[in-house]
Protein backbone atom coordinates (compact mmCIF):
# COMPACT_ATOMS: atom_id res chain seq x y z
CA UNK A 1 0.00 0.00 0.00
CA UNK A 2 1.38 3.71 -0.84
CA UNK A 3 1.64 5.54 1.98
CA UNK A 4 0.73 9.83 2.22
CA UNK A 5 1.25 12.15 5.01
CA UNK A 6 -1.80 13.30 6.85
CA UNK A 7 -0.59 16.46 8.45
CA UNK A 8 1.98 14.83 11.41
CA UNK A 9 0.93 10.82 10.27
CA UNK A 10 1.77 8.97 7.73
CA UNK A 11 -0.89 6.64 6.85
CA UNK A 12 -2.07 4.31 3.64
CA UNK A 13 -2.78 5.85 0.40
CA UNK A 14 -6.37 4.78 0.91
CA UNK A 15 -8.25 4.55 3.84
CA UNK A 16 -11.83 3.35 5.20
CA UNK A 17 -14.51 5.80 6.22
CA UNK A 18 -16.66 4.12 8.79
CA UNK A 19 -19.99 5.42 7.97
CA UNK A 20 -21.18 2.78 5.67
CA UNK A 21 -21.02 0.10 8.73
CA UNK A 22 -23.58 1.69 10.56
CA UNK A 23 -25.45 4.27 8.36
CA UNK A 24 -26.41 6.40 5.44
CA UNK A 25 -26.94 3.95 2.70
CA UNK A 26 -29.69 1.64 4.20
CA UNK A 27 -29.82 -1.00 7.68
CA UNK A 28 -26.40 -1.22 8.99
CA UNK A 29 -25.03 -4.57 9.11
CA UNK A 30 -24.51 -7.01 11.97
CA UNK A 31 -21.61 -6.30 14.05
CA UNK A 32 -19.85 -9.38 12.96
CA UNK A 33 -20.40 -8.20 9.17
CA UNK A 34 -18.27 -4.52 10.98
CA UNK A 35 -15.85 -6.74 12.59
CA UNK A 36 -15.00 -8.48 9.51
CA UNK A 37 -14.83 -5.10 7.64
CA UNK A 38 -12.55 -3.56 10.13
CA UNK A 39 -10.50 -6.50 10.66
CA UNK A 40 -9.60 -7.07 7.55
CA UNK A 41 -8.95 -3.54 6.33
CA UNK A 42 -6.29 -3.33 8.94
CA UNK A 43 -4.81 -6.92 7.64
CA UNK A 44 -4.42 -5.33 4.50
CA UNK A 45 -2.67 -2.28 5.25
CA UNK A 46 -5.35 0.36 5.93
CA UNK A 47 -3.64 2.45 8.71
CA UNK A 48 -6.41 5.52 7.93
CA UNK A 49 -9.82 4.87 9.63
CA UNK A 50 -12.35 7.72 9.59
CA UNK A 51 -15.33 7.64 11.65
CA UNK A 52 -17.77 10.30 13.61
CA UNK A 53 -20.22 11.11 16.48
CA UNK A 54 -22.95 11.17 13.75
CA UNK A 55 -22.72 8.00 12.34
CA UNK A 56 -25.08 5.79 13.28
CA UNK A 57 -25.68 8.05 16.40
CA UNK A 58 -22.73 6.71 17.95
CA UNK A 59 -22.66 3.50 16.46
CA UNK A 60 -19.73 3.67 14.16
CA UNK A 61 -17.72 4.80 17.09
CA UNK A 62 -18.40 2.03 19.12
CA UNK A 63 -17.65 -0.67 16.97
CA UNK A 64 -14.49 1.06 15.81
CA UNK A 65 -13.71 1.02 19.35
CA UNK A 66 -15.17 -2.35 20.08
CA UNK A 67 -12.57 -4.12 17.21
CA UNK A 68 -9.93 -1.75 16.97
CA UNK A 69 -8.98 -0.50 20.42
CA UNK A 70 -6.84 -3.19 21.37
CA UNK A 71 -4.64 -2.76 18.18
CA UNK A 72 -4.59 0.72 18.21
CA UNK A 73 -1.03 1.86 17.88
CA UNK A 74 -1.06 0.39 14.49
CA UNK A 75 -3.08 3.32 12.73
CA UNK A 76 -4.35 6.89 12.84
CA UNK A 77 -7.89 7.79 13.99
CA UNK A 78 -9.99 10.58 12.85
CA UNK A 79 -13.64 11.25 14.28
CA UNK A 80 -15.53 14.34 14.14
CA UNK A 81 -17.57 16.19 16.77
CA UNK A 82 -20.08 19.17 16.43
CA UNK A 83 -22.78 17.11 14.95
CA UNK A 84 -24.45 14.56 16.59
CA UNK A 85 -27.65 12.69 17.91
CA UNK A 86 -29.42 14.28 20.22
CA UNK A 87 -32.03 12.89 22.57
CA UNK A 88 -35.74 14.58 21.95
CA UNK A 89 -39.04 13.18 23.49
CA UNK A 90 -39.74 12.16 20.42
CA UNK A 91 -36.86 9.87 18.98
CA UNK A 92 -32.48 10.77 18.46
CA UNK A 93 -32.23 13.64 15.79
CA UNK A 94 -28.99 14.91 14.41
CA UNK A 95 -28.44 18.45 15.26
CA UNK A 96 -25.16 20.89 14.57
CA UNK A 97 -24.14 22.17 17.47
CA UNK A 98 -20.48 24.04 17.67
CA UNK A 99 -20.56 25.60 20.70
CA UNK A 100 -17.82 25.16 22.86
CA UNK A 101 -19.23 23.23 25.65
CA UNK A 102 -20.74 20.52 22.67
CA UNK A 103 -17.54 19.93 21.03
CA UNK A 104 -16.54 19.56 24.75
CA UNK A 105 -19.18 16.82 25.26
CA UNK A 106 -18.90 15.37 21.57
CA UNK A 107 -15.18 14.59 22.52
CA UNK A 108 -15.90 12.86 25.65
CA UNK A 109 -18.31 10.83 24.29
CA UNK A 110 -16.52 9.71 21.31
CA UNK A 111 -13.12 9.15 23.59
CA UNK A 112 -15.56 6.73 25.86
CA UNK A 113 -17.25 4.73 22.42
CA UNK A 114 -13.82 4.73 20.43
CA UNK A 115 -11.99 3.09 23.92
CA UNK A 116 -8.95 5.40 23.61
CA UNK A 117 -7.51 8.28 25.38
CA UNK A 118 -6.69 10.44 22.20
CA UNK A 119 -7.93 10.99 18.92
CA UNK A 120 -5.66 11.54 16.78
CA UNK A 121 -7.52 13.66 14.04
CA UNK A 122 -10.49 15.55 15.40
CA UNK A 123 -12.74 17.35 12.97
CA UNK A 124 -15.29 19.99 13.26
CA UNK A 125 -18.05 17.93 11.20
CA UNK A 126 -20.16 21.09 10.11
CA UNK A 127 -19.60 25.06 10.87
CA UNK A 128 -22.64 25.71 12.92
CA UNK A 129 -23.67 28.93 11.48
CA UNK A 130 -24.68 30.22 14.41
CA UNK A 131 -21.25 30.22 16.04
CA UNK A 132 -18.11 31.83 15.11
CA UNK A 133 -16.07 29.60 13.28
CA UNK A 134 -13.17 30.82 15.55
CA UNK A 135 -14.71 29.29 18.99
CA UNK A 136 -15.58 26.42 18.05
CA UNK A 137 -11.97 25.96 16.57
CA UNK A 138 -10.81 27.57 19.74
CA UNK A 139 -12.84 24.93 21.78
CA UNK A 140 -11.52 22.13 19.64
CA UNK A 141 -7.51 23.85 20.56
CA UNK A 142 -8.36 23.29 23.92
CA UNK A 143 -8.65 19.63 23.30
CA UNK A 144 -5.36 19.48 21.94
CA UNK A 145 -3.61 20.96 24.82
CA UNK A 146 -5.09 18.61 27.31
CA UNK A 147 -3.74 15.77 25.24
CA UNK A 148 -7.46 14.35 24.28
CA UNK A 149 -6.58 15.12 20.62
CA UNK A 150 -3.68 15.21 18.82
CA UNK A 151 -4.69 17.23 15.40
CA UNK A 152 -7.70 19.18 14.07
CA UNK A 153 -9.37 18.71 10.88
CA UNK A 154 -12.69 20.83 9.67
CA UNK A 155 -15.47 19.21 7.31
CA UNK A 156 -17.37 20.55 4.03
CA UNK A 157 -16.03 24.30 4.72
CA UNK A 158 -15.24 26.55 2.30
CA UNK A 159 -11.49 28.36 1.69
CA UNK A 160 -12.63 31.48 3.35
CA UNK A 161 -13.96 29.58 6.74
CA UNK A 162 -10.42 27.28 5.94
CA UNK A 163 -8.39 30.81 6.67
CA UNK A 164 -10.57 32.05 9.83
CA UNK A 165 -10.01 28.53 11.84
CA UNK A 166 -6.09 28.47 10.44
CA UNK A 167 -5.59 31.91 12.65
CA UNK A 168 -7.04 30.23 15.12
CA UNK A 169 -4.77 26.83 15.58
CA UNK A 170 -3.14 24.87 12.76
CA UNK A 171 -5.33 22.57 10.58
CA UNK A 172 -3.92 19.40 9.73
CA UNK A 173 -6.93 18.12 6.99
CA UNK A 174 -10.31 19.28 5.30
CA UNK A 175 -12.49 16.47 4.54
CA UNK A 176 -15.16 17.16 1.69
CA UNK A 177 -16.66 15.13 -0.67
CA UNK A 178 -13.93 15.26 -4.17
CA UNK A 179 -14.82 12.42 -7.09
CA UNK A 180 -14.91 12.70 -10.72
CA UNK A 181 -18.66 13.57 -10.33
CA UNK A 182 -18.19 16.38 -7.59
CA UNK A 183 -15.68 18.73 -8.13
CA UNK A 184 -16.74 21.69 -5.56
CA UNK A 185 -13.31 21.70 -4.08
CA UNK A 186 -11.24 22.31 -7.31
CA UNK A 187 -12.68 26.36 -7.24
CA UNK A 188 -11.28 27.34 -4.43
CA UNK A 189 -10.88 25.08 -1.53
CA UNK A 190 -7.63 22.59 -2.88
CA UNK A 191 -5.65 25.49 -3.23
CA UNK A 192 -6.01 27.33 0.04
CA UNK A 193 -5.14 23.38 1.71
CA UNK A 194 -2.18 23.66 -0.70
CA UNK A 195 -1.24 26.85 0.47
CA UNK A 196 -1.31 26.72 4.32
CA UNK A 197 0.16 22.43 3.85
CA UNK A 198 -3.39 20.89 4.38
CA UNK A 199 -4.16 17.70 3.72
CA UNK A 200 -7.58 16.89 1.99
CA UNK A 201 -9.57 14.02 2.64
CA UNK A 202 -11.89 12.68 0.13
CA UNK A 203 -15.23 11.22 1.09
CA UNK A 204 -17.54 9.67 -1.22
CA UNK A 205 -14.75 9.21 -3.74
CA UNK A 206 -16.92 6.80 -5.46
CA UNK A 207 -19.63 9.06 -5.82
CA UNK A 208 -22.18 7.46 -3.50
CA UNK A 209 -21.87 4.20 -5.14
CA UNK A 210 -22.43 5.86 -8.89
CA UNK A 211 -19.06 4.76 -9.99
CA UNK A 212 -18.47 1.51 -8.58
CA UNK A 213 -19.73 -0.58 -11.70
CA UNK A 214 -22.80 -2.26 -12.23
CA UNK A 215 -26.32 0.63 -12.59
CA UNK A 216 -27.56 1.07 -9.58
CA UNK A 217 -31.45 0.77 -9.25
CA UNK A 218 -32.57 3.54 -7.42
CA UNK A 219 -35.97 2.33 -6.61
CA UNK A 220 -34.70 -0.48 -4.70
CA UNK A 221 -32.63 1.75 -2.43
CA UNK A 222 -33.73 1.35 1.42
CA UNK A 223 -36.58 3.58 2.45
CA UNK A 224 -33.80 4.96 4.89
CA UNK A 225 -30.90 5.71 2.63
CA UNK A 226 -29.87 8.81 2.09
CA UNK A 227 -29.45 8.76 -2.04
CA UNK A 228 -33.18 8.98 -1.94
CA UNK A 229 -33.05 12.59 -1.12
CA UNK A 230 -30.05 14.13 -3.41
CA UNK A 231 -31.43 15.32 -6.66
CA UNK A 232 -28.54 13.24 -8.80
CA UNK A 233 -30.36 10.05 -8.24
CA UNK A 234 -33.74 11.43 -8.84
CA UNK A 235 -35.74 10.11 -11.55
CA UNK A 236 -35.14 13.54 -13.81
CA UNK A 237 -31.29 13.25 -13.04
CA UNK A 238 -30.63 10.33 -12.36
CA UNK A 239 -31.18 9.03 -16.04
CA UNK A 240 -29.04 11.55 -17.51
CA UNK A 241 -26.17 10.92 -15.05
CA UNK A 242 -26.87 6.95 -16.44
CA UNK A 243 -25.33 7.29 -19.92
CA UNK A 244 -22.01 8.97 -18.56
CA UNK A 245 -21.06 5.19 -16.98
CA UNK A 246 -20.94 3.26 -20.88
CA UNK A 247 -17.66 5.25 -22.04
CA UNK A 248 -16.33 5.66 -18.22
CA UNK A 249 -16.58 1.61 -17.94
CA UNK A 250 -15.00 1.39 -21.58
CA UNK A 251 -12.09 3.49 -20.16
CA UNK A 252 -11.84 1.68 -17.02
CA UNK A 253 -11.55 -1.97 -19.81
CA UNK A 254 -8.85 -0.50 -21.42
CA UNK A 255 -6.87 0.40 -18.29
CA UNK A 256 -7.71 -2.59 -17.01
CA UNK A 257 -9.08 -2.26 -13.49
CA UNK A 258 -12.54 -1.70 -12.28
CA UNK A 259 -14.66 1.17 -12.13
CA UNK A 260 -14.54 1.96 -8.86
CA UNK A 261 -10.31 1.33 -8.88
CA UNK A 262 -10.63 4.04 -11.54
CA UNK A 263 -12.51 6.60 -9.59
CA UNK A 264 -9.89 6.31 -6.97
CA UNK A 265 -6.66 6.30 -9.13
CA UNK A 266 -8.15 9.26 -10.25
CA UNK A 267 -8.08 10.86 -7.50
CA UNK A 268 -4.90 9.59 -6.32
CA UNK A 269 -3.22 10.79 -9.12
CA UNK A 270 -4.27 14.76 -8.02
CA UNK A 271 -1.81 15.30 -5.99
CA UNK A 272 0.11 13.47 -2.90
CA UNK A 273 -2.14 15.51 -0.73
CA UNK A 274 -5.31 13.70 -1.44
CA UNK A 275 -6.30 11.01 0.76
CA UNK A 276 -9.41 9.06 -0.62
CA UNK A 277 -11.55 7.38 2.37
CA UNK A 278 -14.19 5.01 0.36
CA UNK A 279 -16.35 3.34 2.58
CA UNK A 280 -18.22 -0.52 2.12
CA UNK A 281 -20.11 -2.94 4.41
CA UNK A 282 -18.10 -6.09 2.33
CA UNK A 283 -14.74 -7.60 2.01
CA UNK A 284 -14.33 -7.57 -1.48
CA UNK A 285 -15.59 -4.46 -2.30
CA UNK A 286 -12.43 -3.32 0.33
CA UNK A 287 -10.21 -5.45 -1.09
CA UNK A 288 -11.09 -3.98 -4.65
CA UNK A 289 -10.82 -0.24 -3.57
CA UNK A 290 -7.09 -1.18 -2.04
CA UNK A 291 -6.72 -2.65 -5.25
CA UNK A 292 -6.57 1.46 -6.70
CA UNK A 293 -3.36 2.01 -5.48
CA UNK A 294 -1.74 0.29 -7.81
CA UNK A 295 -3.55 1.41 -10.94
CA UNK A 296 -1.06 4.32 -12.96
CA UNK A 297 -3.46 6.70 -15.42
CA UNK A 298 -1.63 8.32 -18.24
CA UNK A 299 -2.56 12.08 -19.27
CA UNK A 300 -4.57 10.68 -22.07
CA UNK A 301 -6.33 9.10 -19.97
CA UNK A 302 -7.07 11.56 -17.16
CA UNK A 303 -7.85 13.98 -19.45
CA UNK A 304 -10.36 11.73 -21.43
CA UNK A 305 -11.79 11.21 -17.47
CA UNK A 306 -11.91 14.87 -16.90
CA UNK A 307 -13.76 15.38 -20.23
CA UNK A 308 -16.45 12.77 -19.49
CA UNK A 309 -17.30 13.23 -16.08
CA UNK A 310 -17.15 17.00 -14.60
CA UNK A 311 -19.61 19.61 -13.21
CA UNK A 312 -20.82 20.51 -16.32
CA UNK A 313 -21.66 16.67 -17.41
CA UNK A 314 -23.67 15.70 -14.02
CA UNK A 315 -26.83 15.99 -13.98
CA UNK A 316 -28.33 17.66 -10.65
CA UNK A 317 -26.79 18.94 -7.20
CA UNK A 318 -25.20 16.70 -5.03
CA UNK A 319 -27.65 17.63 -1.56
CA UNK A 320 -31.11 18.49 -1.44
CA UNK A 321 -31.67 22.30 -0.75
CA UNK A 322 -32.13 21.52 2.91
CA UNK A 323 -28.99 20.18 3.23
CA UNK A 324 -27.24 22.32 1.40
CA UNK A 325 -28.04 24.74 3.25
CA UNK A 326 -26.31 22.94 6.13
CA UNK A 327 -22.67 23.38 4.49
CA UNK A 328 -20.34 26.30 3.99
CA UNK A 329 -20.91 27.11 0.37
CA UNK A 330 -19.96 30.06 0.22
CA UNK A 331 -16.16 30.92 -1.82
CA UNK A 332 -16.11 27.58 -2.30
Amino acid sequence: MQQRQLGPFQVSAIGLGCMNICHAYGAPVSKEQAERVLLTALDQGVTHFDTAALYGFGASETHVGNVLSKHRGKFTLASKGGMAGVQFDDGVKRVIDGRPEAIRRNCEDSLRRLKTDVIDLYYLHRWDKQVPVEDSVGAMSDLVRAGKVRALGLSEVSAATIRKAQAVHPITAVQTEYSLWTRNPEIAVLATCREFGIAFVAFSPVARGFLCGDDLDVNAFDAKDIRRAMPRFTPEHFAANLKLLPPYRAIANEVGCTPAQLALAWLLHQGQDILPIPGTSREDHLRENLGASDVKLDAGTLARLDALINQQTVRGNRYSEQANREVDTEAY
